[in-house]
Formats: C-alpha cells, structure tokens, sequence
C-alpha cells in the first residue's frame, strides 16, 4: 500500500523516483528498491508519509 502511494505521488507531482529516494531517504534506489521487494522500517515510513504529506504541491491533491 505504501508503494502505491508513493506511485500516486509521484506521478501527481511529476517527480522522479530517484529524486524522491534522495530527498526522503538519500537513497536514490529508495522506490526502484521497493518495486523489487525492499520493505522499509517503520521510521522509513513515517518520514516517506511525512514527506508526502507535507509536500506543497500536494497539499490538496492527497
């Protein structure tokens, strides 16, 4: 479910995946990683929702 949306995010905002990786995680592999069977810890989680969540352009689109 968090990958969906993550997904959802991405293509709302136009952001790459490896960019989203950098800014949530410095890890540019972040959702590449995910895609192929990486399951975050839970504070992973919480700073990705964070993320999400308080991204600007978001602010009404989630």
């Amino acid at each position: 479910m968090l990958l969906r949306k993550i997904e959802h995010f991405l293509k709302a905002s136009g952001m790459p995946w490896t960019k989203f990786g950098r800014l949530v995680a410095h890890d540019p592999r972040l959702v590449g990683d995910m895609r192929n069977g990486r399951q975050p810890g839970e504070p992973l989680v919480r700073r990705i929702e964070a993320f999400i969540t308080a991204y600007p352009e978001n602010q009404h689109a989630v």
